[in-house]
């Protein structure tokens, strides 16, 4: 018999799925272990090899865990809303519901391109998923639930007093008894404080109005990021150099009306929080500093009237360093800032204007990246100093950002290196001082002074003298006296914006009367996504929800109606926004845990149960993105009593990325003919990438096929090496279908089988590290799998002996039981592929058939090589699945040396070796010596000066 993968494979996965042997149960007596993968959006690009390598990684612990005996939930679904699809619906006339659903189960679109499947390719590498699970989010039936979680947002205030979300109606409560005085909530910054009298005399819209500010979801005027060229805003990860990452269209700055998230609530817990979380620091910190806790004071200037407003204005400024307050040479405010318009004098306010404009199309993460660049326009009204009274310029400037802090700042550029460098930029000009300098004893001529180490405070009337602590305390004190100012601690993390203006995402359970959002209840649930015939924005500039006949609620009914019958009265226009991607990735994890419940988003049990992930594994790059925000969602849960723990996921790894080794071929300048690599010298050529699938594995090209792939290719001429080759160029580059360096899984299943695939993606290097695919490496993996089945059986069937193991055998096995387990538990995965091929080397070359070695080796070769190891499983005469198996014991014994092979020296130089008992004495050991023939031999009669014994390792006869 031989090994044949392709119909093991088959045979197997078939196996698992008729038998569900990885379903996991909810409420079993094994303890749980929940393991995650970030599930993927399903493109019909498909996967390429790089793509199931933290899948892979995922599995074999997952299958390890179950040998261990415990209940394993390891789950997949497809993050199905989003951006891509709704494109690439309106590029080729599809339905993005069609075009999702072809991505993931396979088939033919509606332009004729076959698609293979997200659910077919990863089938095809063999996971252990519980398929019973599966959840996407574009369902009616998973984001009926998502729009339930949306409306426990929306009818939740934080109080900072209890420090958690509770319900609208206790805020409800506070307010009849006693106003909003005594409230102590993160809300809107400019709340108008009202009695309980006056609240009760409020009319219900005035007292709505007063609740959303106070929503953890709510309606707002927000600056978002605006993409004319595809019709929504966008979050700041999906903006690349000013254009939007998908299709590089341009990106401007622009007010809207948006739902926001009032994560800010949750900063001090979110930064809390990952000290309690096995994550790597190089995430904990991005997340630290996205999240940007400042300690300091929120400062008020006085404007000063101009000509043209005499209103009294105030800017309010949060600094770090109100020690330097004395050091204010100017001000800068963002230049979307609400004051801008008001004191802007008319001398200024073409120049204003114009900047504004050309500000408006740079993104804020552009702005905060580009710190060479300074810009900035002078309002032409001043601000008051606090102590001093004398009157402060104001000026505006990109480099400050309306959504962080107040969007304005006081300049103080003796103490900081951005507003020195602002400060010398326009030195001279109308509304540039000279710079100001508070600090004692320091040269600030070249640069500012940023530390507050050693710093001692002049020229700043009561402050002087003082350290950075002192001058703190006392400047924030005295700002209090005045009422011009109070110690704070800010944060940079800014309320997520949660509206898009596209089709495809979760429609929002919320109709307006009088222009107001009221929530569909929960019973009623879902509100599905209506047909469209367009999903572009409406002619008049609303999203395309706009677009749908029948999109208003009728609250009589409880159903949505068709559009014309709207009539404010019982019937109402529906929200014509759809929630972002994040939306239903920000809670997916716990819909697995109970996939088909359809009156909860998880059952009581279910949570109490499972918990929390025990291990998540996925990219790096949802740092500051997903990741936060589904910890503000799981902490939200948490607070209303629906999760059972603070923190989603106990453990984080990030897996690497694997890397394409693009071919390149090379055309001599102004010709069509293509040289070799080794022929090229010093003349002039141009790179061109070629499809790696012309190339074989010594980089040889497969010139009939090139000529054949593009039409201006086929009158190519070639020169070539000695040997008549056309050699390649290599170069590590990462994996993309532009590139056409792009490897897919099915390819390598096909030829070599999936254990080989899983074999090599974890034999490439340490699972968090970026490493380059070489196909070449395929085939001495395949070897060694081929290697493995012989010692099973050969051409004529099994060779599995009852022989009693020898003591090499159990060496080698009780060392790999060892090494594989330790790997596994410290994800160190190529490792133990290393060891499987050292341990069967030396089961080949020990000759050994024996089951009671090879037995075991299976178990432990299984979370790695499972279809291999159940055939051989089978082989062996069990008829049940390898899967939950108990995992071997390690013996320690079996790596006992009771013997040592001792090199004999004489004066210094190895003669011989002899086999030796290490509880041997050095006197006994010394007798052996002194009576073996050969060192008879070597002494010819003499008697050594010194005989030398370190037992264990050396025998020296000197002399």
């Amino acid at each position: 018999m031989k090994y044949n993968p392709i119909e093991i494979d088959a045979k197997w996965q078939k196996y698992w799925a008729d038998n569900k042997t990885f379903a996991a149960e909810n409420n079993s007596e094994k303890p749980k272990h929940y393991v995650l993968d970030m599930f993927p959006y399903p493109s019909g690009a498909g996967l390429h090899v790089g793509h199931p390598l933290g899948y892979i990684a995922s599995d074999v612990y997952s299958r390890f865990k179950r040998h261990q005996g415990f209940n394993v939930l390891h789950p997949m679904g497809y993050d199905s809303f989003g951006l891509p699809a709704e494109q690439y619906a309106i590029q080729t006339g599809q339905r993005p519901e069609d075009t999702t659903r072809v991505n993931i189960d396979g088939g033919v679109d509606k332009e004729g391109k076959q698609i293979a499947g997200y659910r077919k390719q990863l089938d095809k590498i063999g996971f252990s998923f519980d398929w019973d699970r599966e959840v996407r989010t574009s369902n009616p039936d998973y984001y009926k639930h998502t729009q339930w979680i949306f409306i426990q947002l929306f009818n939740s205030w934080y109080n900072k007093d209890a420090d958690k979300a509770e319900d609208i109606s206790t805020l409800i409560s506070i307010f009849k008894k006693e106003g909003n005085a005594t409230v102590n909530a993160v809300c809107d910054d400019n709340i108008v404080g009202f009695s309980s009298s006056e609240w009760t005399s409020f009319s219900s819209d005035e007292q709505q109005k007063i609740l959303l500010q106070y929503r953890l979801t709510y309606l707002a005027e927000t600056e978002v990021n605006w993409c004319p060229g595809l019709g929504t805003v966008l979050a700041n990860d999906e903006i690349v150099n000013g254009v939007s990452e998908r299709g590089g269209y341009p990106v401007i700055r622009k007010k809207m009306t948006q739902w926001s998230m009032r994560i800010s609530a949750y900063a001090e817990r979110l930064l809390q929080g990952l000290n309690d979380i096995d994550w790597s620091e190089s995430i904990k910190e991005s997340q630290r500093n996205w999240i940007g806790k400042s300690v300091g004071a929120m400062v008020s200037f006085n404007v000063l009237p101009t000509t043209n407003n005499q209103q009294p204005a105030t800017i309010s400024v949060f600094t770090t360093r109100p020690d330097t307050i004395f050091g204010v040479t100017f001000m800068t405010l963002a230049p979307e800032h609400p004051l801008v318009a008001e004191i802007t004098t008319p001398e200024q306010k073409a120049a204003i204007e114009a900047y504004i404009e050309k500000t408006a199309k740079r993104s804020e993460r552009e702005r905060m990246a580009d710190v060479k660049t300074i810009s900035g326009v002078f309002t032409g009204a001043y601000a008051e100093h606090p102590f001093t009274k004398e009157p402060i310029p104001v000026w505006i400037g990109d480099y400050v950002l309306a959504g962080y802090g107040t969007g304005a700042v006081m300049a103080v550029p003796c103490g900081d290196e951005r507003d020195y460098a602002f400060a010398n930029f326009f030195k001279g000009e109308q509304g540039m001082p000279s710079i100001k300098n508070i600090f004692a004893n320091v040269d600030i001529s070249e640069a500012a002074y940023g530390s507050k180490d050693n710093v001692e405070i002049a020229n700043s009337d009561f402050l002087n003298g003082l350290n950075y602590k002192e001058a703190t305390q006392k400047a924030i004190a005295e700002l209090e006296k005045l009422n011009q100012g109070t110690g704070k601690t800010n944060y940079r993390l800014r309320d997520a914006v949660f509206s898009r203006q596209r089709y495809w995402g979760e429609p929002f359970p919320v109709y307006y009367v009088n222009g107001l959002p009221q929530m569909i209840e929960a019973q009623h649930l879902p509100i599905i996504l209506p047909e469209v015939e367009k999903y572009l924005p409406t002619e008049d500039g609303l999203p395309p929800l706009g677009n749908a006949n029948v999109w208003a609620w009728d609250t009589k009914t409880n159903t949505v109606v068709n559009t014309n019958l709207v009539d404010n009265v019982t019937i109402f226009p529906l929200e014509l926004n759809t929630m972002p991607g994040w939306a239903g990735s920000s809670w997916y994890w716990m819909r697995y845990m109970d996939a088909h419940n359809e009156n909860e988003f998880t059952s009581k049990e279910a949570l109490a149960y499972w918990e929390s992930v025990d291990l998540y594994i996925g990219g790096s790059e949802h740092a500051t993105g997903h990741l936060l925000y589904s910890r503000f969602w799981n902490k939200f849960l948490k607070d209303k009593g629906f999760a059972p723990t603070e923190e989603p996921f106990k453990k984080l790894i990030n897996q690497g990325m694997i890397l394409g080794t693009t071919a390149y071929v090379y055309r001599l300048e102004g010709t069509n003919t293509f040289i070799s690599k080794n022929k090229i010298g010093d003349q002039n050529v141009q790179p061109i990438r070629v499809d790696v699938h012309f190339v074989n594995s010594s980089d040889e090209l497969d010139i009939e096929k090139f000529k054949a792939w593009r039409e201006d290719f086929n009158s190519a001429e070639f020169i070539f090496d000695e040997n008549g080759k056309y050699i390649v160029g290599r170069e590590v580059e990462k994996m993309s279908k532009s590139y056409y360096n792009v490897v897919t899984p099915d390819d390598i299943c096909n030829e070599y089988g999936a254990d080989t695939l899983r074999l090599y993606e974890m034999f490439l290097g340490p699972l968090e590290q970026a490493k380059p695919w070489n196909t070449a490496g395929i085939s001495g993996v395949f070897g060694f799998l081929k290697k493995l089945c012989r010692l099973y059986f050969d051409d004529n069937g099994l060779i599995i002996t009852n022989d009693e193991p020898t003591k090499d055998n159990l060496k080698s096995l009780h060392k790999t039981i060892k090494k594989v387990a330790e790997d596994i538990e410290s994800f160190s995965f190529n490792t133990s592929v290393s060891q499987f091929m050292i341990c069967v080397n030396e089961l080949s070359a020990q000759n050994c058939h024996s089951r009671a070695i090879l037995e075991p080796l299976a178990i432990v070769i299984s979370p790695y090589a499972p279809h291999i190891a159940e055939e051989l499983w089978s082989l062996l005469g069990h008829t049940t699945s390898i899967a939950a198996v108990a995992f071997p014991t390690f013996e320690p014994k079996y790596l006992v040396e009771s013997s040592k092979e001792y090199p004999v020296s004489f004066n210094g130089k190895m003669r011989f070796t002899i086999e030796l008992p290490l509880d041997l004495t050095k006197e006994q050991i010394e007798e052996i010596i002194m009576k073996d023939e050969r060192t008879l031999k070597q002494l010819d009669g003499k008697t050594p000066n010194k005989v030398i014994i370190v037992p264990g390792k050396i025998i020296n006869l000197v002399g």
